[in-house]
C-alpha cells in the first residue's frame, strides 16, 4: 500500500478510535481481552480500508467493521471452553490435606462383605440402602423377624472379619 493511504488510515483511526474502544468494552470483560479485540478490529479495518469508498461516513463504516469483527470473534469464543486465570480463582479454593481414612474403611468393608454368602450380601446391601426390615423381608422372601435375626448375625460376622 502506498504511504498516502497508510497516512490517511492512521489519521482516521486516531480520530475515531473511541468507536473501537466502545465496541471492545461491549464485548470484553478485562483489559487483556479488550487489547486483543482492539488489535483484531484494527487489523480488520486496515485490511478493509482500501475497499472503503466513502459512501458512508468513516465512523459508520468503522462501527460496522468493528461490530462484525467482535461478533465473529464472540461466536467463535462460544465454541471454545471458557478458561480462567488460576490467580483469580486461587482465593476461592479451600486447600485441605486429603484424608483417605474413609476410603480405606470402605475398602475394608467391601472386602469383608465379599466374604459373606449371597443372602448375607443381599441383606447388607438392602440395609445400607436404608430399607426397613419389612422391605428387606419382602425383597428376600423371608419374614421380618428372620431378616432382623439374620442382619444381627451378619453384623457380628462382619465385626469378626474386620476386627479379628
Amino acid at each position: 500500500m502506498n504511504k498516502e493511504l497508510e497516512h490517511s488510515f492512521v489519521e482516521q483511526l486516531e480520530k475515531h478510535q473511541n468507536i473501537v474502544h466502545k465496541v471492545c468494552r461491549l464485548y470484553t470483560n478485562n483489559q487483556n481481552a479488550h487489547n486483543d479485540l482492539f488489535q483484531e478490529i484494527t487489523i480488520q479495518l486496515w485490511k478493509a480500508y482500501p475497499k472503503f469508498r466513502g459512501e458512508a461516513k468513516f465512523s459508520t463504516w468503522m462501527y460496522r467493521v468493528g461490530l462484525n469483527t467482535a461478533i465473529t470473534l464472540y461466536r467463535k469464543s462460544k465454541r471454545t471452553i471458557n478458561t480462567y486465570e488460576i490467580d483469580s480463582l486461587q482465593y476461592k479454593i479451600k486447600s485441605e490435606e486429603y484424608d483417605d481414612t474413609e476410603e480405606q474403611q470402605l475398602k475394608s468393608l467391601y472386602k469383608a462383605v465379599h466374604k459373606l454368602n449371597d443372602i448375607e450380601k443381599a441383606l447388607v446391601f438392602l440395609y445400607l440402602e436404608d430399607k426397613d426390615y419389612k422391605e428387606i423381608s419382602e425383597t428376600l422372601g423371608i419374614t421380618p423377624v428372620n431378616a432382623r435375626v439374620k442382619m444381627n448375625r451378619v453384623k457380628t460376622k462382619l465385626k469378626k472379619i474386620l476386627n479379628p
